[in-house]
């Protein structure tokens, strides 16, 4: 009978919750995602994965309470990159490992990519598109399997036939066959709304289409539309349905303003915007998320000679060089900006150097910050949990050297980094 009460006992026992230790973080510089000015001498306080308080001054830590000190840094909401594709990383291989790589070796080397990224301070990530194992990381690093960052996730993206999301272009005919959309290939209204059902029933958080050619599919135009608004209408009406937003890959004017006005989210890339475009982007709320480093990076790339496919090299060259004057002026129009980057078109980890080319084009520093934090938060619909550093969002937070707001490069080198209250980097 004895023992037998020491069992429930201890069974009470480990049933009762666990008190979360307190983290006090003593912050030199402190940008917070709100304020328009850096705070010097902070404190925050996390408890658990939450941010429990942040206080002026640098705060006694109390007995059994945790201290780090970041005095000789500035302290950051974690970053949130708004375009990435954490399954690939591009490579003059890229094009033949599409069809002889495994999913298993897929998966594998994101394993990689994704903590590559969440040591370079990016805590949260849109990931825009692979062949499904995109889902299967994602929750393997919310089960604490793997270390990478919060992904919000589309699964496949849907594009016409032929178009750039067309997962058979490029190879010989006899295999190329005809995707449906259970494989994001859609044609018409009907298989419109099938395709988003396909990847909300895969696990997708949002829904991601081609509008207008792109640059690295193997056909040959990359800017005229390949989706009529009716199309895109259906797709949107689907997927708001299901609660899922849509982003939109676009580089030509017409294929963005038939999206825009059938009610997408996003426009990433945007390349040949113009005025009109931006007008009604302006009049409809719609996010653009330019991805500069992906503009400048295949323009290098194509530079190398059998780097790219034949058909993709001049489009590279034509292109690339042209997002960032597109940004420049859309900033300057008034458009919505959240940070992206399409890292994986080039080396996943780099993502901040778009921080560099914002600043360059135009863009004030803290506004840049912003893009990638607060912004970002409120594209994905997390501004309850994310984005900034206040009480109650989550404990996500990043450290560097120096002052960013003086030298925008300062985030390409993060040296602390906190996700969900855990310490990844120190």
């Amino acid at each position: 009978m004895k023992k037998f009460f020491f069992s429930l006992s201890l069974l009470a026992c480990a049933s009762l919750p666990v008190l979360a230790q307190k983290t006090y973080l003593h912050c030199g510089l402190l940008i917070d995602g709100v304020k328009d000015k850096a705070q010097s001498e902070m404190t925050v306080i996390v408890e658990g994965n939450k941010i429990l308080a942040v206080e002026k001054g640098y705060m006694a830590a109390p007995a059994g309470a945790k201290l780090i000190d970041l005095k000789n840094k500035t302290v950051l909401p974690g970053l949130m990159d708004m375009h990435v594709h954490l399954e690939s990383e591009t490579s003059p291989n890229a094009y033949a490992e599409e069809i002889s790589l495994n999913a298993g070796t897929v998966a594998f080397r994101s394993v990689n990519y994704a903590e590559r990224t969440l040591l370079a301070g990016f805590t949260t990530v849109r990931d825009l598109g692979g062949s499904g194992v995109n889902t299967q990381l994602r929750n393997a690093i919310n089960q604490g399997l793997i270390k990478g960052p919060r992904m919000f996730v589309v699964n496949k993206a849907i594009s016409a036939t032929g178009g750039h999301m067309d997962p058979t272009n490029g190879y010989r005919q006899d295999l190329q066959g005809d995707p449906g959309p259970a494989d994001g290939v859609a044609n018409g209204p009907d298989e419109a709304r099938k395709a988003v059902r396909f990847q909300y029933k895969n696990g997708a958080d949002l829904i991601k289409i081609a509008s207008t050619g792109g640059v690295l599919s193997v056909a040959k135009d990359g800017s005229a539309p390949q989706f009529t608004e009716e199309e895109i209408r259906a797709i949107v009406e689907t997927a708001r349905d299901l609660g899922l937003k849509v982003a939109v890959h676009a580089h030509g004017a017409e294929g963005m303003k038939r999206a825009v006005r059938a009610g997408v989210t996003s426009v990433e890339h945007g390349t040949l915007m113009d005025d009109e475009t931006m007008a009604l982007m302006k009049k409809n709320g719609t996010w653009y998320v330019p991805t500069l480093t992906a503009g400048k990076s295949v323009a290098d790339s194509a530079k190398i000679k059998g780097y790219f496919p034949p058909l993709v090299t001049p489009k590279a060259l034509s292109i690339g060089p042209q997002l960032q004057g597109t940004f420049s002026r859309a900033y300057k129009a008034g458009v919505k900006i959240a940070f992206g980057t399409d890292a994986g078109v080039f080396m996943h980890g780099k993502n901040a150097k778009e921080f560099e080319y914002m600043v360059e084009a135009g863009m004030p520093a803290m506004e840049a910050i912003k893009a990638a934090t607060k912004n970002a938060a409120e594209l994905v619909g997390a501004t309850d949990r994310l984005g900034s550093l206040e009480q109650g969002k989550l404990a996500d937070l990043i450290a560097v050297d120096g002052n960013p707001l003086q030298d925008i490069k300062t985030l390409q080198q993060v040296r602390f980094v906190m996700k969900d209250g855990l310490v990844y980097k120190q």
